[in-house]
């Protein structure tokens, strides 16, 4: 995606602007649902993610894209657009960081990625696959969909945050963790203002968009 023009943001982003007003400032809003992608022996094997952008960031993505004049963003019109975006967020690990027992896991393949543009909204939607599939049964499976840089601001779409390809194993469910409490934001909020405006996290975990990250996970009962 254009560094230019990405980002999203929610309420629970506003007390953040006190202690870190040099990055706590996406710049693009992005509403969305994560789904685990389940292979045909119950494995976990992939996410798939479907992005709708604000509206000031689509109206500038879409300018130029109407090739014919028809006043209608076609897939064919709409496959440049999309190269781009793939493209530039392969730098960025795609913003789906993927975790099996902890430990995170590369994108290996990026599958079914498409855009839309529908009902005055631009809708971006791909999987992104895992290397080696894994039975959540046996192995703690988590993703989280954030901009490391908090450029871009991720909320999940309220009515259906969460979805599912493929069979899901008996015994298991797809949880997503809450948004972060008052308290959790005051603990973040007090550990930026301790850090200068250079700061980078050596872990993982404490990326400023990791921070602010809804968890979604496998969850299953013991066999």
């Amino acid at each position: 995606m254009r560094r230019s023009c990405i980002a999203l943001t929610t309420g629970l982003l506003a007390p953040l602007a006190f202690a870190w007003p040099a990055a706590a400032h996406p710049h693009v809003w992005i509403t969305m649902q994560t789904s685990v992608v389940f292979n045909e022996a119950g494995l976990v094997s992939g996410v798939g993610v479907e992005w709708t952008f604000d509206d000031a960031y689509a109206q500038l993505a879409l300018e130029g894209m109407d090739k014919n004049g028809d006043g209608v963003y076609g897939p064919d019109e709409l496959e440049a657009l999309t190269r781009e975006n793939l493209e530039s967020l392969k730098d960025y690990g795609y913003f789906t960081f993927m975790t099996v027992d902890g430990k995170q896991q590369p994108v290996a393949a990026i599958k079914d990625a498409g855009q839309i543009y529908s009902d005055n909204k631009l809708t971006l939607h791909f999987t992104a696959a895992l290397a080696t599939p894994i039975d959540p049964r046996n192995q703690q499976f988590e993703v989280k969909v954030y901009d490391p840089e908090f450029y871009i601001s991720f909320e999940y779409y309220s009515d259906a945050p969460t979805d599912h390809a493929g069979q899901v194993p008996a015994g298991c469910q797809i949880e997503i963790k809450p948004i972060p409490t008052t308290a959790e934001l005051e603990s973040t909020r007090s550990l930026l203002a301790t850090k200068g405006q250079d700061w980078k996290p050596e872990d993982e975990s404490q990326q400023f968009g990791s921070m602010f990250a809804q968890p979604v996970s496998v969850a299953c009962k013991p066999s």
